[in-house]
């Protein structure tokens, strides 16, 4: 008896502490005020670390926009793309740094990436059949709907190992950069930062030929795009399934995308 009534208890407050963070909350009344960021790409950007409880505290300047279209408290994992695989990603720690550094701001997180999705999926009608999604026309819907709200201030970009195929690198730069045009044009912001972040260089998994174009297409992004970034990943680690960031990489990784973006902020107020 005495059993049952513990485990009813934790039952209970894990249940408290699970809704504390998915009910609703109050945005900023002035958009201005509230500065959205489109988290956008395949699973390093959805994330996949592992979540401890240092992930689930909740930050009252960070907010994420979830599975339903409804803006809660962002803690990890913030991505829904498979659930139960989906964890520690870099989205919440580039939000944290960027309301550091923005005092009076709220940061409100868009999170749209999908596991597995090639850049063809990120094109209008794109479907990606193992998660049965529609990546980038989801993208456009769940960002219009946040930006009613909000301020859209830029994307966070990280996508690539679907494509490390001879056919598909060589066409990899036209979709890419097509890609942004397109983002532009549909949130009608013609200066909207874009930031890309370069697949994981692990020694276990060493890259292929078609995996060099790639990162070469990532890395020349900001010299051929204007108002666009790009972030290394030098010296960060896997979760141990060659593929993955582990948690500390995402916070890290969450960390430079930040401070990319401040440096694409400064050139365009130049």
């Amino acid at each position: 008896m005495l059993v049952n009534r513990i485990l009813l208890l934790v039952t209970c407050c894990l249940f408290l502490f699970g809704a504390s963070h998915s009910q609703a909350v109050e945005v900023p009344q002035d958009a201005t005020k509230f500065h959205l960021f489109l988290l956008a790409g395949q699973s390093n950007m959805a994330g996949r670390g592992k979540v401890t409880e240092s992930d689930r505290k909740v930050d009252p300047h960070v907010l994420t926009l979830n599975k339903k279209g409804k803006w809660v408290n962002a803690v990890d994992p913030i991505h829904f793309d498979k659930p139960g695989i989906a964890g520690v990603g870099l989205g919440k720690t580039f939000a944290k740094a960027y309301a550091a550094s923005h005092p009076g701001i709220t940061v409100g997180l868009i999170p749209c990436a999908v596991g597995g999705s090639p850049i063809s999926a990120w094109e209008p009608g794109g479907y990606h059949p193992s998660t049965k999604t529609h990546p980038y026309d989801a993208a456009i819907e769940r960002t219009h709907l946040a930006m009613k709200t909000g301020t859209l201030k830029g994307v966070l970009w990280h996508q690539g190992e679907s494509d490390c195929k001879a056919e598909l690198a060589v066409v990899y730069k036209e979709k890419l950069h097509s890609l942004i045009r397109r983002f532009r044009k549909n949130f009608n912001a013609r200066g909207l930062p874009f930031i890309a972040g370069q697949m994981g260089q692990f020694k276990e998994r060493p890259w292929n030929a078609d995996k060099n174009q790639i990162n070469i297409i990532h890395k020349t992004l900001p010299s051929e795009v204007s108002l666009t970034g790009f972030v290394n990943s030098n010296g960060l680690t896997h979760k141990g399934d060659k593929i993955h960031f582990d948690s500390e990489s995402y916070r890290e990784l969450g960390r430079r995308y930040h401070t990319a973006f401040e440096a694409i902020q400064s050139t365009a107020q130049n």
